[in-house]
């Protein structure tokens, strides 16, 4: 697509913005006009895309996911398990992973994501068993030809089950090492500005799989590189246990005391804060990545959003590992968020555009990257084009909320920095076919003995 010439997305069906009843015009890589009703756009000639079949959305941000458990979804050892039994069940499995594996997984979740509407995407990636020391780079190369935004953290677990810890000993590495490859995957792929189309961050796993001076070094490196920080907190009971157990405060208690409570850091779940450790992320800054389906499916519980906003906490949404959710389709997410958190707090408090906010500008407040999420003049041109022209969409009367509560779940077209990464609901170059034999082949290669 001609970066150089503007392009006006016409006449939508719907779309997410006030003002922009006529569509909006990108050129550049950004929105530089939004058509109101009756208008027509000041650009002089521009490109034609006819978005009149199409509800017109901000490109969807995934605030939390883990690519390579793609590789073990619905894996019978792990069925009907809460999380420290399921991980349990699966650390064993993913120490088989190998460069090639994960770079099958990594493709299967991010084309798994872009197809759901998703423009950006996190991923915590934290299992580095020996061979996979550069899995960073692995994702970055997936990431850039598919043409999809990503914010990478290099996840770490130093805490093995012989230091009382969960994952076994050929998973984790050593806190200088964890260190050195945390500045070097900075250095080497971190960009910086509006336009940065991969950023990393820093993400011990979670407390009860690292030590307190790595959570700590970790903090001081990431406020030198200027990094945003990530990691698990409050998704189980077992983990607040876990916490008072071994460190004799609760998880957000550990948390400060580690340097982590401010608004560089996002968190991963949330679930079981009480309210004055409510109120104190909110001070703080610090965000929380919702993940509705995965909680659901262990059975973790319901992250309390409504409380969370009332106090400042900013909430996105995350799909989570593929191992828990059992997917990586953003706008499924987006749905799932929607009737949990329904059925929690009642049709006064929480509507669909609640549910697409938490998924646009929710998550791009929770991961720092205010220019995206929103569809106005100045943001990047991410955009997510749906149709409803499916059988669970005949009869419709409100297009967004039927994209919600219809089941969306495959946009039509989807277009990251002004250029198209979907076409006609499929990724321009990539073979589907292809990709799913040599996939389950190389997670049945994992799963096997």
């Amino acid at each position: 697509m001609d970066q150089t010439q503007p392009t006006w997305i016409k006449d939508p069906l719907s779309i997410l913005a006030e003002g922009a009843e006529r569509g909006v015009v990108v050129q550049g890589g950004k929105i530089v006009e939004l058509v109101g009703r009756g208008k027509e756009p000041t650009a002089i000639s521009p490109l034609v895309f006819d978005a009149g079949e199409h509800v017109v959305l901000p490109g969807l941000i995934n605030t939390h996911h883990h690519f390579y458990q793609t590789l073990t979804r619905a894996l019978p050892a792990a069925l009907d398990r809460e999380l420290f039994p399921w991980l349990k069940a699966l650390y064993p499995v993913w120490a088989k992973l190998t460069p090639e594996s994960l770079q099958l997984g990594v493709t299967v979740a991010m084309s798994e994501l872009l197809l759901s509407g998703c423009t950006t995407t996190t991923d915590h990636h934290y299992v580095f068993p020996a061979g996979l020391e550069e899995a960073v780079d692995i994702e970055v190369a997936v990431a850039k030809r598919l043409g999809l935004r990503v914010l990478l953290t290099r996840g770490s677990m130093n805490l093995s089950v012989r230091d009382g810890g969960l994952p076994p000993d050929s998973v984790v590495q050593d806190e200088d090492t964890i260190l050195a490859d945390s500045a070097r995957v900075v250095a080497k792929h971190h960009e910086r500005g509006e336009d940065a189309m991969v950023q990393i961050a820093l993400a011990p796993c979670s407390p009860f799989s690292v030590t307190t001076s790595l959570m700590q070094k970790t903090a001081e490196l990431a406020d030198k590189l200027d990094v945003r920080l990530h990691t698990h907190l409050a998704e189980t009971e077992d983990e607040n246990r876990f916490c008072e157990q071994m460190h004799r405060c609760r998880p957000l208690d550990y948390l400060e005391q580690c340097g982590w409570l401010n608004g560089r850091t996002w968190l991963a779940h949330g679930i079981h804060f009480n309210a004055g450790e409510i109120k104190r992320l909110g001070k703080a800054g610090t965000s929380i990545s919702h993940c509705a389906c995965s909680n659901q499916v262990l059975a973790s519980g319901c992250c309390p959003v409504c409380e969370m906003e009332e106090a400042g906490v900013g909430i996105g949404l995350g799909v989570d590992g593929s191992a828990s959710n059992d997917g990586s389709n953003l706008m499924q997410e987006v749905r799932a968020a929607f009737l949990v958190q329904r059925a929690r707090y009642g049709v006064d408090r929480v509507s669909h555009k609640d549910a697409l906010r938490w998924a646009t500008k929710g998550s791009a407040a929770c991961v720092g990257r205010p220019e995206l999420g929103e569809i106005a003049v100045g943001k990047a041109a991410d955009l997510a084009l749906f149709k409803l022209d499916e059988l669970r969409f005949s009869g419709h009367g409100d297009p967004l909320a039927a994209l919600v509560l219809c089941g969306a779940h495959r946009a039509d077209r989807v277009m990251v920095g002004g250029n198209w990464a979907v076409i006609d609901g499929a990724i321009p170059g990539l073979d589907v076919t292809d990709l799913i034999r040599r996939h389950t082949a190389a997670a049945h290669a994992m799963q096997a003995g």
